[in-house]
């Protein structure tokens, strides 16, 4: 079940972000405080998963009534849009280093994230959630870009590049890791199961390439899918081409 960001009320979303209004405009004397509502359901979806979340639920681990929760959040949409800038998380300085050390410096920064907070894998960010969080990182990853000859929209596309690449792997590094769970058996106990059949029923001379690259993944990995491999591969894939446009660009002055 995917949830959908920034599909709450705009005006008391961004009002609960940058805490303008912290306090609850009505209701029995305040007991919580926004950080505690936003940190017990972030424990409720890295435990049962995003699609298992409630208003009820938090409530309930908080030990307060659900209508008491409304209170200080209108809704679940709301409390979804607070969740996902709280973890993002403050970015922390980037190294004295060239372009390229600082974005695989982000890579790896968001790659740590979904591992640590893989519910945000379940968020579709339909429109952006535009909390403090989340603008002081976007201004932070731009900076790693800022000052080597792309333009604004090119400094901004070839960072969402390298952010799609990232998303993009660390879900298929999480689906792998689901799909062992769920089946009980390790990708390489898979494989072995129906080495079996498949070496009956699969001519190597039929598949030559197949065959032959298959094998040869299957070798170096000892699996069929290797994520740290995909991710590192395809991130230096994505910053090769970023470099050629930046090398571009410089010609072209």
């Amino acid at each position: 079940m995917t949830e959908f960001s920034g599909s709450g009320d705009p005006v008391r979303s961004l009002e609960l972000l940058w805490r303008v209004q912290s306090r609850p405009k009505r209701g029995p004397k305040q007991r919580l405080d926004l950080d505690e509502i936003v940190a017990a359901a972030i424990a409720l979806a890295a435990a049962d998963g995003l699609p298992a979340l409630s208003m009820r639920k938090v409530a309930e681990r908080l030990g307060v009534g659900t209508m008491s929760l409304y209170t200080y959040v209108p809704g679940k949409p709301e409390l979804l849009d607070l969740m996902v800038d709280a973890a993002i998380e403050p970015p922390a300085p980037l190294p004295d280093a060239g372009w390229r050390a600082k974005l695989e410096r982000i890579a790896r920064e968001n790659w740590d994230r979904y591992h640590r907070h893989p519910w945000l894998l379940d968020v579709t960010p339909v429109r952006p959630v535009l909390g403090p969080n989340t603008i002081a990182r976007y201004e932070h990853e731009l900076s790693a870009l800022e000052g080597v000859g792309l333009t604004d929209v090119e400094m901004d596309s070839a960072l969402g590049l390298v952010n799609g690449h990232v998303e993009s792997s660390a879900r298929r590094a999480l689906e792998a890791a689901q799909a062992e769970q769920r089946s009980g058996l390790t990708d390489e106990e898979w494989w072995s199961a129906r080495a079996p059949v498949l070496e009956r029923v699969i001519e190597p001379d039929r598949y030559p390439i197949a065959s032959r690259v298959g094998t040869a993944a299957g070798e170096a990995h000892n699996a069929a899918f290797a994520p740290e491999h995909a991710f590192a591969f395809g991130l230096t894939t994505v910053l090769d081409g970023i470099e050629f446009l930046i090398q571009a660009r410089a010609s072209d002055a």
